[in-house]
């Protein structure tokens, strides 16, 4: 490794040549402020406001995209570098809508941030704001408000680098410069999964998720309706931060408590669909290997993939729809939920399903188009009536005047309340593929699956594509055509990897029986609905609270969830059965692409 000195503030530090001056002031804990910058992406120096002074130099340098040299002597705050900073920070917010006090991302807005810092009273500039432009609100996810743009271009970077879609992109040159989607339409009109990674890296209020939280409070305050809420398992690992907790937090039973305290009727948890789901899931994999291995049927499709991210499910029908019987049929757990919150749960408690209202909080963007899909409809009503975001929740919370830190933690409510271990990693990359590995193991053979308390640790991690064999070893009579099988198994995050994975299988190429794959980086803990900011850091302490939260667990394995076996006594029948197939099951081939 080849170091380089060089002094910043007066300060001589040595850092690895080709570091940027931001990196190599971060290591001596000098904040150099951004705003195009993030660290999830390329570097872009599109925003100046990182300007820096190079003694020697005539002109200030974007301390993100200039290569810190042997023997340079940089000033991050001179008058220079503090008034050429403050012009920036004016310039872009004489051509921003600064009506804070009414925008949704007031007091969590970098450029609101900045201006406070600098002292920005907007009169340093003519106000050039351009009129009559309208808020994009024709998704079911996203709204795009081009008045609070800044043109940083971090989504545009964001949907070309981490999720290859470019359903964004620069359009225009000079003052008429813009952040557009193909041929400026509606974003329900262009190629877009939804995913709302856009909206996490967002540093003002010009893309935002659509929320929904009035309807829900509406429904909360009439008495005629049962609103039932359920939380997915990357909630309670995120909901702290916007709460006054360090990132990592774990508030499971204060959210609880706290759904109860703003008027919900029933606090249930995603986490039991999340069981569910490795039932049918599972089933469908090994039913899927019998056709294969023992019958011989070469129209079966393997690898089979995962579908419980909607982001990850419109990607493949966008961008390889020859290729959707590769998908697993199962629904997602929020959608298993909602169909059986509406049929079993309804049953259950004498309620007539038309009062009952379902609410699921998510962290993901992508899950407010899924529950306003046409075919989300098995219980013979909206399954899901509406899909918050983390955020949206926490701002609730707030709302709602709730002394969260000093809220007593509570249990979830009985049916569809109980989950296990397996249920709850499903919020972190590689989860599924670890629950659903842990069960069908157990099917197979009888036995744990072969690791130190049932920690798959092949599949965990953030690598991009990450890919585990295990030989299956002493089956049960029933699975003895599996005996001596290497099941090979994949983990993907972030649709730039989906693509990798799904180029291999239209070339033929893949090795795989069973792959994973999440829309968003980390998983659902990085998801487009989580508390923001967001970056690399952030995410492994959530995902690390996930794991923490499933060896707290007295139960890990889904099949051994005992209201899972309830539910397929009194309800369901059997896995994959008549009854799990209309509510729980989908066919992707025979949706509408959108």
């Amino acid at each position: 490794m080849t170091t380089i000195k060089l002094k910043i503030d007066g300060h001589t530090i040595e850092v690895e040549k080709g570091t940027t001056i931001l990196e190599a002031a971060k290591k001596i804990n000098v904040k150099i402020p951004t705003l195009c910058h993030h660290e999830d992406l390329c570097v872009a120096g599109n925003c100046r406001v990182c300007v820096v002074e190079v003694k020697n130099r005539h002109r200030l340098e974007a301390s993100c995209a200039v290569p810190a040299e042997e023997g340079m002597d940089i000033l991050t705050n001179s008058a220079k570098v503090r008034n050429a900073r403050k012009d920036i920070v004016s310039l872009l917010v004489s051509e921003h809508n600064t009506q804070c006090t009414t925008c949704y991302r007031n007091t969590n807005c970098e450029l609101q941030d900045l201006a406070a810092e600098y002292n920005v009273d907007g009169n340093r500039f003519l106000s050039v704001l351009k009129p009559n432009l309208s808020i994009d609100k024709s998704s079911w996810s996203i709204e795009k408000d081009d008045s609070k743009c800044i043109r940083c271009q971090r989504c545009v970077r964001t949907c070309a680098e981490l999720q290859h879609v470019n359903a964004l992109t620069a359009a225009n040159k000079g003052h008429e410069m813009k952040i557009a989607t193909f041929m400026d339409l509606p974003f329900n009109e262009v190629v877009c999964t939804n995913c709302g990674q856009c909206v996490n890296r967002c540093p003002t209020g010009a893309l935002t998720e659509r929320r929904y939280f009035d309807q829900v409070w509406e429904a909360i305050g009439d008495p005629n309706k049962h609103v039932v809420m359920n939380t997915a398992p990357s909630v309670r690992v995120a909901l702290g931060e916007m709460l006054g907790y360090e990132v990592g937090t774990r508030v499971t039973g204060k959210m609880v408590t706290a759904m109860r305290k703003m008027g919900v009727d029933s606090v249930l948890d995603t986490d039991f669909t999340a069981d569910l789901t490795i039932i049918e899931e599972g089933n469908e994999l090994l039913t899927r290997l019998k056709k294969v291995v023992k019958d011989g049927d070469k129209s079966i499709k393997l690898p089979m993939i995962t579908s419980c991210s909607p982001g990850w499910v419109k990607f493949i029908e966008h961008m390889f729809p020859n290729h959707l019987g590769h998908l697993s049929t199962c629904k997602s757990p929020q959608q298993m939920f909602g169909a059986l919150a509406k049929t079993y749960y309804a049953e259950k408690k004498g309620i007539d399903p038309k009062d009952i209202v379902s609410v699921a909080i998510m962290p993901c963007a992508a899950k407010k188009y899924e529950a306003n899909r046409p075919e989300m409809n098995s219980s013979g009503y909206r399954d899901i009536d509406a899909g918050l975001t983390t955020r949206e929740f926490g701002l609730m919370i707030k709302q709602a005047g709730l002394d969260f830190k000093n809220l007593e933690d509570t249990a979830f409510d009985s049916i569809m309340g109980e989950s296990t271990g397996a249920g709850v990693i499903f919020g972190a990359t590689g989860g599924v593929m670890e629950a659903a590995l842990r069960t069908a193991y157990a099917v197979v053979t009888g036995r744990k699956v072969p690791f130190e308390n049932l920690n798959i640790t092949p599949v965990r991690g953030t690598d991009g594509i990450r890919a585990a064999s295990i030989k299956i070893e002493g089956c049960l009579p029933e699975w003895n055509f599996l005996e001596g099988v290497e099941l090979n198994v994949a983990v993907a995050h972030g649709l730039k990897n989906a693509r990798v994975i799904m180029d291999e299988i239209a070339a033929g190429k893949s090795k795989y029986h069973f792959i994973e794959i999440m829309a968003c980086p980390g998983g659902c803990i990085g998801g487009g609905g989580q508390p923001i900011p967001t970056n690399a850091e952030i995410r492994a302490k959530r995902t690390k609270a996930i794991y923490e939260e499933d060896m707290g667990k007295p139960i890990r394995m889904s099949h051994e969830n005992p209201e899972i076996t309830q539910i397929y006594e009194e309800f369901l029948g059997e896995p994959l059965g008549h009854k799990s197939h209309d509510l729980l099951h989908t066919h992707y081939q025979k949706r509408h692409r959108h």
